[in-house]
């Protein structure tokens, strides 16, 4: 019986992939209205009745809906004793909600053409919710049944710890996995965004439906919910479906606070593994998005490490001296937290060689910074390739989430590459002797034992 249940699961999972293969690229056609340029984007501000606010992008090309969500609280709120329940909890809401258990819940989406998914941040929750126009009734009540009556049913709960602990046990045999690991847990000691976003094995095992009711009820609620909404329907048809999703919810929730943090440097952390490649992670405090020098901060970062085939780490690393396939660097503005991060892989005789580059390249950076015409490539780059941010309903939805949960206005899209272009060379040359002079990276590096 067991058997037959899993086969008859994994069928239908096949078949509602296969079905949404046909919506996501019907997804990608709505890009056509935008082709041009972001600044065509055109964002209407939309409040309920109920006092639910989205913002919405109005586009009959293709007849799909895309919205996506976000509530404050992710994985940092779980506490040392629930690790992972965030994040199980993400898992869950698909898997059976009000009358309908896991499977029937799974072939109602399969059957409505329907894509709805849930996934957790350190600082966020989010939800992505994708529709036919002319399902829209049905799927948007199937939204409201999950976000609002998840049943956390014992065999789909025990499943998907199983799958959960599962994949724990597999990011525990890679290197790039354990080295991220590691250095969350050398960076932020004592700190929530120190510990594993997915639990442990230990913790996710003793987690139950009880667990995942108290961490819903603590994170989901109206006064930190963010929405953007994208495709084929009004702002007074989205106003009722506002409140016929999210209307429902408590005021507010119950988040712990999170205190802020700024994270270790300098140390240096080997894990012995069996690999022919050894694993390189780093770490140094970055800029907070609200800081008036992040944008310096990322176009530096884009001359540093953050172009694909135009960074100083990768000239140096790669085309140089063949030393590894990738590397690059990027910024991470937490709300609580921020940070400059970057990572290669190497041979474990090459691996001090690595380092070495990078912490030269970041004291090339703070002592010299760029030339004019590599700022002026890199803002180039920078402003021409932002509108691939924009390349279905979907991003476009996410987008508009993002900018909410970071609050930059709903002007932000227009005012970027303006944003961008401002950015001056002395500026650069400033956020890198406040990042790099004197202030040596924290590495972490998994593999065979360093020469």
């Amino acid at each position: 019986m067991k058997a037959k249940v899993l086969m008859a699961a994994s069928a239908s999972a096949s078949r509602l992939t296969a079905s949404l293969f046909a919506l996501m690229a019907l997804s990608f056609l709505i890009v056509a209205s935008f082709a041009q340029s972001s600044q065509a984007i055109e964002i209407k501000e939309v409040k309920s009745p109920g006092g639910i606010t989205a913002w919405l992008v109005e586009d009959y090309t293709v007849p799909i809906i895309a919205l996506n969500f976000a509530f404050a609280g992710g994985s940092s709120q779980d506490t040392d004793a629930k690790l992972g329940v965030t994040n199980l909890l993400s898992t869950m809401l698909d898997e059976g909600a009000g009358d309908l258990d896991s499977q029937a819940f799974q072939g109602r989406l399969e059957d409505l053409t329907m894509s709805l998914s849930f996934s957790t941040g350190r600082d966020f929750f989010y939800g992505s919710f994708q529709s036919l126009q002319a399902n829209k009734d049905h799927t948007f009540e199937m939204l409201r049944l999950a976000v609002n009556e998840p049943r956390f049913d014992a065999v789909p709960l025990e499943r998907m710890k199983a799958q959960t602990i599962s994949g724990i046990r597999r990011s525990l045999k890679r290197p790039d996995a354990l080295a991220g690991l590691t250095l969350s847990k050398t960076i932020f000691p004592d700190h929530p965004y120190g510990r594993p976003s997915r639990g442990t094995e230990d913790t996710v095992s003793k987690l139950t439906s009880d667990d995942l009711k108290v961490q819903r009820a603590k994170i989901f609620a109206k006064d930190s919910l963010k929405i953007g909404v994208v495709g084929a329907i009004s702002a007074d048809e989205l106003a009722v479906v506002l409140d016929k999703v999210f209307a429902d919810l408590p005021e507010s929730g119950d988040l712990v606070e999170i205190p802020n943090v700024e994270p270790v440097t300098d140390k240096n952390v080997h894990v012995d593994f069996e690999s022919p490649q050894t694993s390189i992670q780093f770490a140094l405090p970055g800029y907070k998005r609200h800081d008036p020098k992040f944008m310096s901060a990322f176009v530096m970062n884009h001359i540093l490490g953050g172009g694909t085939f135009s960074s100083w780490l990768y000239n140096e690393i790669r085309e140089q001296r063949g030393l590894a396939y990738s590397v690059g660097s990027y910024l991470v503005p937490y709300q609580h937290a921020a940070l400059l991060m970057g990572s290669t892989g190497t041979r474990a005789d090459k691996a001090g060689e690595a380092i070495d580059i990078i912490k030269a390249q970041m004291e090339r950076m703070a002592q010299t910074g760029p030339t004019p015409a590599e700022l002026e490539e890199a803002k180039s780059y920078l402003t021409g390739s932002y509108a691939l941010n924009f390349d279905s309903s979907s991003s476009i939805a996410r987008q508009l989430t993002g900018i909410q949960t970071q609050g930059l206005g709903i002007d932000y899209i227009d005012k970027r590459n303006e944003m961008v272009e401002a950015v001056t060379l002395e500026g650069v040359r400033e956020v890198a002797r406040d990042m790099f002079d004197g202030n040596e990276p924290t590495f972490v590096t998994v593999g065979k034992p360093l020469n």
